[in-house]
């Protein structure tokens, strides 16, 4: 099927990772650091608050942190608050919203996941630009021949 017509809810992932606004980071970092995970989605009472980044953490964190010369300075970091580091008011989309309209959104914004909320703004998926291209790679590219 075409891009342009092709929903976002066919590529995108459903294993969506919440966190609340008052949750320390130490618990974004733990979910960052046994997982695949590079956003984590933060809600109140079920809806869509904002989105840390892989990337947010890190600017936050101490750059000691698990080091040999880790001090309780650098520990203190991990105990920030995730409404303190999040992106705010994040650009969304619904399940239904073409593929194309997130190329846009992501060409046109410097972001890289949009998050999918249904009508009541509960999350319901996440969708990166490294699932369109791999979309793209196998619906709309031949297969690569060998030389």
């Amino acid at each position: 099927m075409e891009f342009r017509f092709m929903q976002i809810q066919h590529i995108m992932s459903t294993r969506v990772v919440t966190v609340e606004l008052d949750d320390r980071l130490e618990v974004i970092k733990k979910i960052f650091d046994a997982s695949k995970f590079h956003h984590v989605l933060v809600v109140e009472e079920s809806r869509l608050f904002g989105v840390v980044s892989d990337r947010d953490l890190f600017k936050a964190l101490s750059p000691y942190i698990d080091s040999t010369t880790e001090t309780a300075r650098d520990v203190a970091t991990l105990n920030k608050r995730v409404h303190q580091v999040m992106s705010r008011k994040p650009i969304t989309l619904r399940p239904e919203a073409p593929i194309s309209e997130a190329i846009e959104l992501f060409l046109d914004h410097q972001i890289s996941c949009l998050p999918v909320v249904d009508k009541d703004f509960k999350p319901v998926g996440i969708l990166s630009w490294r699932d369109i291209l791999k979309w793209i790679k196998a619906t709309q590219m031949p297969p690569a021949t060998s030389a």
